[in-house]
């Protein structure tokens, strides 16, 4: 395939000038400053208790989270940017928008921007073999798989077939694996090799591996390195200077949120921080600032209007891909005024989100440096949304008394329904994975899982609970001659279904 030159290639893409980044509001009078003053709350509660008005300072001491920052966007513009905490625990080194945090797994997203301003300047197809770009490396055939086809619009949306669901972090000093080296799994590298686990295009399963396959692609396409690629592609043209691929990262950055284990103590010494060799999956450094900028651009480019894609090229980014439900890069989920496109990401040390809703133009960016800091995202999030008034997460309420012998028959083993279509199932084929579902209740608790490792089940009626630790609900089903024959597993947009299992004697 002859190449086009990459300045040719940067030229396109800056041709509709930089969208940049705006000066957001830090004016205490803004109602987000108040929602973190005292708005962070839980999603579940118990009948009858309090709804708590937590404090970002309290619940970053509880988690043991050092420092964290956040970004929220207006229809598209960042309008509040703020940094709380510090960047190294025991210092007096404050976290501010500006400051570089490791986003772990968002990375994915600006791969996927990157990869899909190539495709709008024509140096890259969708839907084609993408063996047919790759260069000194290939996917391999399997034995059962002898011709594979696997395409962008399938890295992208994680329906590839191709497994490695994500990578470890390196410590400094650690020797880091070259891209050849990750895909083949050889040392020093980590992982697994990337190879085919399925025929491609027909089940839904989040492979970092696939990612890597995409950046080979991006890199023998564009003829440069990858990080040099995002750069130009995508950072320089929304006005994003300091956020950067480069692994592991130099110290010459400056403002640099560091490292802290789940005691909220420094770690990854003496240098402070990780490294990500496996940068389009989870090697990205970016600020709060920054990333809300590059969130801003995607919704103005499904608006079509100055953003970092052309328009068409947006739209497919945010429809979802069958049999998964992600799009080209984030997820997606609601419909309307609720629809949104999302992502997580999680390092060792780090753990971030990002959300935003494509008709209102708003959204949100969290940041954070400590191993701890899921449970604290999620607070974040929950304050921040009902800020926002779109997209405000529910408040659960459990109140059951489980020791009724009405639940008793809950108890038992379901086995998967295999014949429920992978268009249904969705992304519940990839994390909520499970051939069969054994529930325990005993104590007055109901519990999924083995018996020597139950997760709790906590009831939001009779018959549904909330699976907290895997973000589904559970819903049994109980028939007209009173006999519960099935559970089926929610998480909003895939639904999988699991037959009781008759017991050892039953008829």
């Amino acid at each position: 395939m002859k190449k086009s030159t990459f300045a040719g290639l940067c030229a396109a893409a800056l041709l509709a000038g930089a969208a940049g980044a705006q000066t957001p509001d830090r004016t205490q009078e803004s109602p987000f400053a108040a929602a973190l003053a005292h708005g962070l709350r839980p999603g579940v509660l118990k009948a009858g208790e309090p709804l708590p008005q937590w404090s970002l300072q309290e619940r970053m001491a509880h988690h043991h989270v050092p420092g964290v920052a956040v970004a929220v966007l207006k229809n598209g513009e960042v309008v509040y940017a703020e940094g709380f905490g510090v960047r190294e625990a025991g210092t007096q080194d404050a976290v501010n928008a500006d400051t570089l945090f490791s986003v772990g797994s968002i990375s994915k997203v600006v791969a996927a921007t990157t990869t899909l301003q190539l495709v709008g300047q024509g140096k890259l197809d969708l839907d084609r073999n993408v063996n047919d770009y790759l260069e000194g490396w290939r996917i391999p055939a399997t034995p059962e798989i002898a011709n594979p086809v696997v395409t962008l619009r399938m890295l992208l949306s994680h329906t590839s077939g191709l497994g490695v669901h994500g990578f470890e972090d390196y410590l400094p000093g650690e020797k880091l694996p070259t891209l050849v080296e990750t895909l083949d799994g050889k040392a020093p590298a980590k992982n697994d090799p990337v190879r085919l686990l399925r025929a491609p295009g027909t089940q839904a399963d989040y492979s970092g591996g696939g990612v890597m396959v995409e950046q080979k692609v991006i890199e023998d396409v564009a003829g440069v390195s990858f990080a040099e690629a995002a750069r130009t592609l995508v950072f320089e043209r929304i006005g994003m200077p300091r956020s950067t691929f480069e692994n592991p990262l130099p110290a010459r950055r400056g403002n640099i949120a560091k490292a802290h284990d789940k005691e909220g103590k420094p770690t990854a010494l003496p240098r402070g921080w990780q490294a990500f060799p496996e940068q389009a999956a989870s090697g990205l450094w970016t600020s709060a600032n920054e990333f809300g900028a590059f969130v801003g651009a995607l919704i103005k480019s499904y608006r079509g209007t100055q953003g970092v894609l052309p328009r068409p090229i947006a739209v497919q980014m945010m429809t979802e891909v069958s049999p998964g439900s992600r799009g080209l890069g984030p997820e997606l989920a609601g419909a309307g005024i609720t629809r949104k496109f999302f992502h997580n990401g999680d390092n060792d040390s780090y753990h971030a989100a990002f959300e935003s809703y494509l008709e209102t133009g708003d959204g949100f960016v969290i940041l954070t440096n400590g191993k701890n800091s899921r449970g604290l995202r999620g607070e974040i999030r929950n304050a921040l949304s009902d800020a926002l008034g779109v997209g405000k997460p529910p408040i659960r309420t459990i109140d059951l008394d489980l020791t009724q012998p009405l639940y008793a028959d809950y108890a038992g083993t379901y086995r998967l329904d295999e014949a429920i279509p992978q268009d249904v199932r969705g992304e519940l084929s990839d994390w909520f994975e499970f051939d069969a579902l054994e529930i325990h209740i005993a104590d007055g608790a109901i519990t999924i899982g083995p018996a020597d490792e139950p997760t709790p089940l906590l009831p939001l009626t009779p018959l549904r609970f909330l699976a907290q630790r895997y973000g589904v609900e559970l819903q049994f089903h109980r028939d007209a001659h009173g006999r519960v024959r099935a559970v089926s597993a929610d998480d909003g947009v895939g639904r999988s279904y699991y037959r009781r299992e008759a017991a050892a004697g039953s008829r």
